[in-house]
């Protein structure tokens, strides 16, 4: 049983948004970056965990979760990171990033090498960095086929084969709760229209300049997820100066979700090294 440690939540103001955050634990600053279209609460099975050794720090980004945007002028996802950790005054932290989430890590770190401690990438995206699979591009048309028809169900259900289920496991071997909770932030960001909003990245991206990141870095991946994102990690592992590679059998593109304890104890060891 976790000892549940006592959080605040807040938001900060930024120019056209509002980030909601939660806040717990003491110690050396983490934060948890969840994926896209997802929200903080994809982490409910690592914020008290990690909160009994480090101060943590959760985040929903713009119209996710309980952030706001009423501006859709592109915006830097990482500047906003950055603004956050200002705002706690917080000078360096480790950064925990699933998919997207790990994008913004991956930028940061190149970014603001100084504000990055460790970095835990998991199920990667990466700036620059193209999807050349057929199955998510096949399944990518479908899922935005079924936002243009308005069936957000239908929509749903292509976001769950592509970044829970994967091209090799059926519905069936997901955990229903899993896919429950994965549904019910996928609709509330769509409800909140965060598909028009406007990213913009690193420039150059990430990906011609993973030999500029200096943080210990730990990559995680399944092995049931897309070809792109096991490509994405093996390319980290090759180019980030001493780069470690885990990959958690029977567990797709949500494995934080999927396998808590197991993906918790990885870390942990990680971090404490």
């Amino acid at each position: 049983m976790i000892e549940q440690e006592h959080s605040t939540d807040a938001f900060v103001e930024l120019d056209g948004a509002r980030l909601y955050y939660e806040i717990a634990g003491m110690g050396e600053p983490l934060v948890l970056l969840h994926g896209g279209m997802l929200d903080r609460r994809m982490w409910d099975g690592q914020f008290q965990f990690f909160a009994r050794h480090y101060q943590v720090i959760r985040y929903d980004v713009r119209r996710a979760g309980k952030s706001e945007a009423s501006s859709e002028d592109a915006y830097v996802h990482y500047e906003d990171l950055r603004r956050l950790l200002d705002q706690l005054q917080i000078v360096k932290a480790t950064l925990i990033g699933l998919s997207g989430g790990a994008r913004i890590a991956i930028d940061m770190a190149i970014a603001y090498p100084e504000r990055v401690n460790k970095l835990v990438l998991v199920s990667p995206g990466m700036s620059g960095h193209p999807f050349d699979d057929p199955w998510t591009h096949q399944h990518g048309k479908a899922f935005g086929a079924a936002l243009q028809h308005g069936n957000v169900d239908q929509a749903c259900e292509e976001f769950l084969t592509m970044w829970t289920i994967g091209p090799r496991r059926t519905a069936e071997q997901i955990d229903p709760e899993v896919r429950q909770h994965i549904v019910a932030m996928v609709k509330q960001s769509l409800a909140q229209q965060i598909l028009n909003l406007s990213i913009l990245e690193l420039d150059p991206p990430a990906m011609e300049r993973l030999a500029e990141i200096q943080a210990p870095t730990l990559v995680v991946l399944g092995d049931q997820d897309t070809t792109d994102i096991l490509t994405i990690g093996q390319r980290l592992q090759k180019q980030v100066v001493g780069a470690q590679l885990m990959i958690m059998p029977q567990v797709g593109h949500t494995l934080v979700m999927e396998k808590p304890e197991e993906f918790n104890q990885l870390v942990e060891q990680f971090l404490q090294r």
